[in-house]
């Protein structure tokens, strides 16, 4: 019988999607093939202390997605590299050691998670991991540098304007009126899950709806809106990316909110898969593969886009550790498309293997 591989699930984080990712990670726990694989839950705080838990008791009020919090009794613990190159997990209090990891699947929504963070410290430890590198989750998490990509790349994108949070007073609502028309979105640039977006139609909501974004982000960024369908695609993949089957989202109130994304399970209709005819499925797919490799990603994520009613396509952004919530749109997207969340989980941890196999292969030092 082949030995399981041991995989650290690494969930919470410091960051405003923290709870998002509590969710996201008890749904990969509850999906993964056990039969394969040997779960090491690796929970970190909102103040970045990292602790290891035990199944039995690592959520708290885990039913309830408003309620839901990390279980902080566990073992404080950090990963560290053994003298024979090996990823153990270590107490830091007793020095004990939990063993080794064979590869970590960060379920780390939004900054030092899904940022490029966590993934530098894991390449720096030499540990395989699932997703983005440095450079396609730092990239894909700033909405700024993202667009700026997108549109040199000539790929449709909404009209955007960026300020620095420190810069508050050259923020004027008649300037951005006339650059982006009316509604338009005021963003966190640095952040997902819609934490911190305001929808903007007037002066008054412009100055609250600037003044909440800088509390999440150093660097805002104010978006024209587009009229139209809101479009989700899956993708999956390395150096060679498939997409799935598109998705829908039907908003039920003025926008995907955080609260229809991950508490409401009545926030937004999901048509799953949408309704479109083939050759714009084509479109959308196509789009979604261009838009991973444009942005240099890797492994897994989500791309959403803007569908309007001339049958226009716009990309607003890219998610690369989407959320595996029970009603998230990524793994529901591949379950349309054929692939179960046990299947998807399976696929994404052997492409982080692969991936390390082959950047083992490159040299680390020069021969005069």
């Amino acid at each position: 019988m082949q030995k399981k591989l041991r995989v650290g699930i690494l969930f919470g984080g410091k960051s405003a999607e923290h709870e998002v990712s509590l969710q996201s990670a008890r749904n990969i726990v509850l999906a993964i093939d056990r039969n394969k694989y040997d779960v090491v839950l690796i929970g970190i705080d909102k103040q970045g202390r990292w602790y290891l838990n035990d199944e039995s008791r690592w959520l708290l009020n885990a039913e309830d997605p408003k309620l839901i919090s990390l279980n902080k009794s566990g073992e404080s613990v950090a990963l560290v590299t053994n003298d024979d190159g090996g990823r153990e997990i270590v107490s830091l209090v007793e020095q004990q050691s939990f063993g080794s990891l064979d590869v970590i699947f960060p379920v780390l929504h939004g900054p030092y998670g899904e940022d490029g963070t966590i993934q530098g410290l894991l390449k720096t430890m030499n540990v395989p991991f699932v997703g983005a590198g440095v450079l396609g989750s730092a990239v894909g998490m700033d909405k700024d540098v993202m667009k700026r990509l997108l549109k040199e790349a000539n790929l449709p994108t909404p009209g955007f304007l960026t300020y620095a949070g420190h810069d508050l007073e050259r923020i004027d609502f008649e300037v951005c009126k006339q650059a982006l028309g009316l509604p338009m979105f005021v963003k966190p640039a640095n952040l997902g899950s819609s934490v911190g977006i305001h929808k903007i139609a007037g002066p008054e909501e412009f100055v609250a709806g600037v003044r909440d974004a800088v509390r999440y982000d150093s660097k805002i960024i104010l978006e024209e809106a587009i009229v139209g369908r809101e479009i989700e695609c899956s993708v999956l993949g390395n150096h060679e990316p498939i997409a799935s089957l598109p998705g829908e989202i039907i908003p039920t109130s003025d926008f995907y909110s955080y609260e229809a994304k991950y508490i409401d399970a009545e926030g937004a209709l999901l048509e799953v898969p949408a309704k479109l005819p083939d050759d714009l499925v084509k479109k959308v797919q196509e789009l979604a593969i261009t838009t991973f490799k444009v942005l240099c990603c890797e492994g897994m994520a989500r791309v959403d886009l803007f569908l309007t009613a001339d049958n226009q396509l716009f990309v607003n952004e890219i998610n690369t550790i989407p959320g595996f919530t029970k009603i998230s749109m990524y793994p529901k997207l591949w379950e349309a498309s054929g692939l179960s969340q046990t299947e998807l989980i399976d696929k994404l941890l052997q492409l982080a293997l692969a991936r390390h196999e082959r950047e083992q292969q490159l040299k680390t030092s020069f021969d005069l």
